[in-house]
């Protein structure tokens, strides 16, 4: 054999042998012998696609002590919410961002959240000025957006049909405040408010309009700006009255209302001081101490562990149970409210679409939140709720009455 033929041969030889130590290949599969696969393991909701919600609050600055309460009650919501399987099987993510008690930075959170994070809805803010910078981003996106305790009736109007509101409005919440107090006090009171904020303001003209209406009679009026510290001037036009009225209603943003009352108090005056929701925070009693005796305001609930409320006792303990703490302020019930409502509307309309959600919100009826039923319509996205009265005593909150107005300014 010559050379080239014997290396040809031996290769030949090796690679016979190579085939020969390899596995046999299995048979071609025909679909009658296919061999089955082992089911995959059930899929749970955790291992699906969020759903992502938006959550911008001022966790710094001055609404920082409603603020965080209620991103803590949305916070539990959407916790509970996944415990129980999360909405259509899928889980809520709740995307938190502080927005620093500044209005652009609220806009510029809220475009973030819509154009980066692809959030499917929005829930957040306490005080309707952040409502307005931020609102109408969701109004031209089709978002919707439900303002967890801003309470001026006009927000829908000013932003569009993507905003809801979780609360009552003001003008709801004045007119109980009008109403409690012409009864209780007298048919003569001082008005002061903040000309900063449209809450304070809107809040004050439609107390004057019900309290007028009824026949009493607003002695002196007087304005202060958002962060004001010394109301020195406000108090000497007060004690130069000839005669001081039966009591004071000031309407006031949370970071104001404790130094506003301590400075009325230690300057001798001594009656009634009524508000609205904006007194609903730990500050009041922190700065005013001993001077919060006798301070008077409308608010959506009170939230006890021994409530008559077993919604509200609820809710009180597992707040408690997560934070340490029972709420701090009813902003975290509305927190609360808000992100259930909202899974509430989403599974209705089985959909995360922006207009699907906001026509299963406008279905919303008999919705049995902490701060009361809540119900939509195409013509309203403001729930008609009965309004809490709550009395300083002894330097707690207490229950001063519950009532629902008699009758409503118009927005």
């Amino acid at each position: 054999m010559r050379p080239l033929h014997r290396w040809s041969a031996l290769a030949l030889v090796f690679l016979m042998a190579a085939a020969a130590c390899q596995p046999a290949a299995p048979p071609a599969a025909t679909p009658t012998a296919a061999p089955v696969a082992s089911p995959p393991p059930a899929e749970t909701p955790m291992a699906k696609e969020p759903i992502r919600i938006g959550a911008p609050f001022n966790l710094t600055g001055g609404m920082a002590s409603i603020d965080v309460p209620a991103a803590n009650g949305a916070r539990l919501a959407a916790e509970e919410i996944n415990a129980a399987g999360g909405v259509m099987g899928r889980p809520v993510e709740l995307l938190i961002r502080d927005t620093k008690t500044d209005p652009a930075t609220a806009a510029t959170v809220v475009t973030q959240l819509i154009e980066q994070d692809k959030v499917v809805a929005v829930i957040g803010f306490n005080d309707s000025d952040y409502v307005l910078a931020a609102g109408p981003i969701c109004q031209r996106a089709g978002i919707p957006f439900i303002t967890v305790g801003a309470t001026s009736p006009r927000l829908p109007g000013q932003v569009g049909d993507m905003l809801f509101l979780t609360p009552f409005g003001d003008n709801v919440q004045a007119a109980v405040g009008a109403e409690f107090a012409f009864e209780k006090f007298g048919k003569t009171a001082y008005l002061l408010w903040d000309k900063g904020a449209e809450y304070t303001t809107v809040l004050a003209k439609y107390f004057k309009a019900r309290f007028t209406e009824l026949g009493g009679t607003i002695v002196l009026e007087d304005t202060y700006q958002s962060g004001d510290k010394d109301f020195s001037a406000q108090i000497a036009k007060v004690k130069a009255l000839p005669q001081q009225p039966d009591f004071y209603y000031i309407s006031a943003l949370p970071d104001d209302v404790g130094t506003i009352v301590k400075q009325f108090r230690n300057a001798g005056i001594t009656g009634p001081i009524v508000g609205g929701d904006g007194y609903d925070t730990p500050l009041l009693v922190q700065v005013a101490g001993p001077a919060a005796e006798n301070v008077f305001f409308t608010t959506h609930s009170l939230l006890t562990a021994d409530s008559p409320n077993e919604k509200v006792r609820k809710f009180v303990a597992a707040y408690k149970q997560k934070y340490g703490t029972e709420p701090e302020a009813v902003f975290a019930a509305l927190g609360y409210d808000a992100v259930y409502v909202l899974a509430e509307a989403i599974r209705r309309a089985g959909s995360t679409d922006g207009q699907a959600i906001k026509q299963a919100l406008e279905n919303i009826r008999d919705f049995p939140a902490v701060t009361g039923v809540i119900n939509y319509s195409p013509q309203s996205h403001i729930p008609q709720k009965g309004v809490t009265v709550i009395e300083v005593r002894g330097g707690k909150f207490t229950l001063a009455a519950e009532r629902v107005p008699q009758k409503v300014p118009a927005p």
